[in-house]
């Protein structure tokens, strides 16, 4: 299934009161929820899997984050760079409009752009360039 009507599927499932979308097609399914499930599966594809514990060994305090969090919104890899050439989206400390682009979730050899939806300073960036995410993990805390 492409990843752009996964996407699309995804950003519809936000938009709407509904809490759970499964689609089939052919032979292939997804399935997305949200709420306390925060899962996305995608068969027969062995390569997107949800797991209860985060891949990193890091501990993550979600509950002392204050300010806006900007979460990832598909499972992939986390890139804080356009290329490897080049400067990083942004840094802690700097100051972000509401539509710029943060960072990269690359999923299935797409790069998604992840833009902010809010204004003010990055306070903390919890994912370092590289690591795994899961779906609607925080990446990004805006003040």
């Amino acid at each position: 299934m492409d990843i752009r009507k996964i996407k699309k599927l995804i950003e519809m499932l936000q938009d709407s009161d509904l809490t759970e979308i499964e689609v089939h097609e052919g032979e292939e399914s997804v399935r997305i929820a949200r709420g306390n499930i925060q899962a996305i599966e995608v068969n027969p594809s062995p390569i997107v899997s949800t797991s209860p514990n985060p891949p990193s060994e890091k501990s993550e305090v979600p509950m002392a984050e204050s300010g806006s969090v900007i979460k990832s919104p598909i499972v992939g890899t986390f890139y804080r760079k356009p290329a490897p050439d080049k400067p990083p989206f942004i840094e802690v400390g700097s100051h972000v409009n509401a539509g710029d682009v943060v960072c990269i979730v690359e999923a299935m050899k797409m790069m998604n752009e992840i833009k902010s939806e809010f204004t003010g300073k990055v306070s903390s960036i919890n994912i370092e360039d590289g690591e795994p995410v899961e779906f609607d993990q925080s990446l990004i805390v805006i003040d």
